[in-house]
């Protein structure tokens, strides 16, 4: 799966890039699979089912966002609240974060463009309690970033679509603000990509294959994994050994 956008005019920006965003949650690490199986627990006790059309509109928002969403599409916010709903969940997500496993490709990526001096940071919609359960076990990998940005920001006033915590990524980077025609983001999420076009800023989409490929429209290039990222495609350093996908 890969859309390389269209041609000439795309090719002078790609060729611009010189800092790199990271989106976390589905992208960086196999987080999306316990809040799914978390809202699937909530939703059978109301005879529903979990389905990857809300999950699309859920992702990649701030928390309670997310939730009102949640108990609204489904039709159980007479029964539970999106507050209620968040406390439960938080019970279960706790318990299983520091589980969480990184995405293929994705330790090769920020180790590559951080070898090769690329500016790179974290822009997620999760707050820092949730941040420091889910990253405890790559300490290392994620002292690469330049700077993080989490969902309780005081400068990401609104969540994703929004293009909040983008620009105060790009304001972060060493020398910044950086022009935003230079980023390249990093997503899974439609409410992400979204998010960084809004931003003025380029977005590889990484999505699920379960998600419907509808959402891939607004992307400038889709991928199955970051194991098929190119760096060369957008101007940045091309690995060294393009076999070795590990």
């Amino acid at each position: 799966m890969a859309n390389e956008g269209s041609s000439d005019a795309s090719s002078a920006r790609k060729a611009s890039i010189t800092h790199v965003i990271f989106d976390m949650d589905g992208l960086l690490l196999d987080t999306e699979k316990f809040y799914t199986e978390v809202q699937e627990i909530i939703l059978a006790r109301y005879n529903k089912t979990f389905d990857w059309s809300l999950k699309a509109k859920m992702m990649g928002k701030k928390a309670i966002e997310a939730a009102r969403v949640f108990v609204e599409e489904t039709g159980i916010s007479d029964s539970l609240t999106a507050e209620d709903f968040l406390v439960e969940r938080e019970e279960m997500l706790q318990k299983m974060f520091p589980t969480s496993d990184l995405m293929p490709g994705s330790s090769r990526l920020i180790h590559h463009l951080h070898a090769n001096g690329i500016p790179i940071c974290v822009a997620t919609g999760t707050h820092t309690r949730h941040f420091d359960l889910k990253t405890q076990r790559y300490g290392e990998l994620f002292s690469l970033m330049h700077h993080i940005v989490r969902g309780d920001d005081p400068k990401v006033k609104q969540g994703k679509p929004s293009p909040d915590i983008f620009l105060a990524a790009a304001n972060r980077f060493e020398g910044g603000p950086v022009d935003p025609q230079r980023i390249l983001v990093f997503e899974d999420a439609p409410s992400g990509v979204l998010a960084a076009k809004n931003a003025g800023m380029s977005v590889v989409m990484v999505p699920d294959a379960r998600l419907d490929s509808s959402y891939h429209e607004v992307a400038d290039q889709v991928l199955s994994s970051l194991l098929d990222f190119n760096p060369a495609d957008w101007g940045l350093p091309p690995f060294e050994n393009s076999s070795n996908k590990s």
